[in-house]
C-alpha cells in the first residue's frame, strides 16, 4: 500500500537518573529544561519518580501517565510518559525476571490527528540473559500486540552494551534505525537508549540530543526521532 504522511510528530526516549546530573545534583527542573529544548511531543522517561513526573508535566504543560515497577523511600519508581497529545488509555506492565532488579514498561495510547498511536516505554535489566528475555516478553506475547489499532512506537533505556538479542529482535518486529551512542553522557561510548518504529511510520531523522546542559543533566543522553504518520494506513491485528 501506498501511504501518504501527516505533519511530522517528535518522540524523544530519555533516562533522567532520577534527576540526578553529573555533578551529583538532584535538579529536575535542569532535566525540565533539556525537554524544553528537544520540544518533544512524545516522551518516554525512564528512572523516574512519581511526583518528579508531575512536576516535569506541571513544568512543561504536557499530559502524563506514570508506569510504577517498585516502591522506593522517595516515592513510587519506574516510568513516565509525557504527551502534548490527549491520552486514550495506560497501562503498565511488568518485566522484572527471577530475582532480578523490579524492571517494567508503560504504554500509552494517544490520539493524533484522528489515529491512535500506541507507545510502549521499557527500561531493561543490566544482566544479558535478563535482557533476552524481556525483549522475548515483549515481542512474543500480548504486550506488543493486544488492542493494536494504530501505529506502534518503542522507546526505552535498553541497557544493550554492545549488539544483542535485544536489537535484533526489535528489529525484526519495528524498524530500528542506526544506534546513536547515548551513555556516559559526556562522552557517549555505549547505544543504551534506542527508539524502535512501526514500518508504515516514515522517519525524518533520528538524532542524539548532546546540548551542554544535557551533558550534565543525566548521565544518559537522550535520543530523539522526528516521524510522520500515515494519513492512511492498514489495521493492525491483535
Amino acid at each position: 500500500m501506498t501511504f501518504t504522511f501527516k505533519q511530522p510528530i517528535t518522540i524523544a526516549s530519555y533516562n533522567i537518573h532520577k534527576a540526578r546530573g553529573l555533578d551529583r545534583r538532584v535538579d529536575l527542573m535542569r532535566i525540565a529544561a533539556v525537554l524544553e529544548e528537544i520540544e518533544a511531543d512524545l516522551v518516554g522517561v525512564q528512572e523516574i519518580y512519581a511526583p518528579q513526573a508531575e512536576a516535569l508535566a506541571r513544568r512543561l504543560g504536557l499530559h502524563y501517565r506514570m508506569g510504577v515497577t517498585t516502591e522506593r523511600a522517595e516515592g513510587p519508581y519506574g516510568n513516565a510518559i509525557l504527551t502534548r497529545f490527549a491520552v486514550r488509555s495506560a497501562h503498565a506492565f511488568d518485566l522484572t525476571r527471577h530475582r532480578r532488579e523490579p524492571r517494567g514498561g508503560l504504554r500509552v495510547d494517544v490520539s493524533v490527528d484522528g489515529q491512535v498511536l500506541h507507545l510502549f516505554n521499557v527500561h531493561f535489566g543490566l544482566s544479558r540473559r535478563e535482557r533476552a528475555e524481556q525483549v522475548e516478553v515483549l515481542v512474543r506475547t500480548h504486550i506488543l500486540r493486544e488492542g493494536v489499532t494504530g501505529s506502534r512506537v518503542v522507546v526505552g533505556d535498553l541497557n544493550e552494551w554492545f549488539p544483542g538479542a535485544v536489537g535484533k529482535a526489535l528489529r525484526r518486529e519495528l524498524h530500528g534505525p542506526r544506534t546513536r551512542r547515548t551513555h556516559p553522557s559526556p562522552l557517549p561510548l555505549f547505544a543504551l537508549d534506542r527508539i524502535y518504529w512501526d514500518h508504515e511510520l516514515h522517519g525524518e531523522r533520528f538524532h542524539v540530543h548532546g546540548s551542554r546542559l544535557a551533558r550534565v543533566a543525566s548521565d544518559h543522553l537522550p535520543v530523539v526521532a522526528r516521524l510522520r504518520l500515515a494519513a492512511s494506513r492498514r489495521r493492525a491485528t491483535s
